[in-house]
């Protein structure tokens, strides 16, 4: 057997392959209806469904039997919206794919980066299209919308980051 086929039979022991095959396809379903690429939906949710949330090219090739170019693909999606990292296999040539830790809070912490560029346009566009106009009337809005999200995101966070350790140190 393969170092990468025991170290994918390693990640599953005791585990009915099929309805975790089923789980992945079925949580990528639910995130390409939500707008992200297909492929890169499937790439996320077997990196989430795998113990070490860490795996290469090939083991994904292999998982979701899809080709290395369909992988590299959705990879580059997944690195550049800051939900997957690329990382060197120590003594190799090839690259390991990881979920950051604290993933969701990491995805949703960089979401605020995108929400400030939004709100500087859509502020200058307000202007441009004139307060007094139905259409800059909505984009002002839009424009105290995402103000608002974003300092609710700032207090959810928080509230994450206590939550998880008062849970860390209840289990330690």
């Amino acid at each position: 057997m393969s170092e990468q086929a025991e170290r994918h039979q390693g990640q599953s022991a005791g585990r009915d392959e099929e309805a975790v095959s089923r789980f992945v396809e079925r949580f990528a379903a639910e995130l390409t209806e939500a707008g992200m690429q297909r492929m890169a939906s499937r790439v996320f949710a077997a990196l989430l469904a795998s113990d070490s949330g860490s795996l290469t090219s090939a083991e994904l090739a292999e998982q979701l039997q899809i080709s290395p170019a369909a992988v590299s693909g959705a990879v580059r999606y997944l690195v550049q919206v800051n939900m997957v990292r690329r990382e060197r296999e120590p003594g190799t040539r090839r690259d390991r794919y990881r979920l950051y830790n604290e993933l969701w809070y990491e995805t949703l912490g960089n979401r605020e980066k995108v929400l400030t560029r939004w709100e500087e346009v859509l502020r200058e566009g307000a202007k441009t299209l004139g307060p007094d106009t139905p259409a800059g009337a909505r984009v002002a809005e839009t424009v105290e919308f995402f103000e608002f999200m974003q300092g609710e995101l700032d207090v959810l966070l928080e509230r994450w980051r206590e939550h998880r350790a008062q849970r860390l140190a209840e289990e330690g």
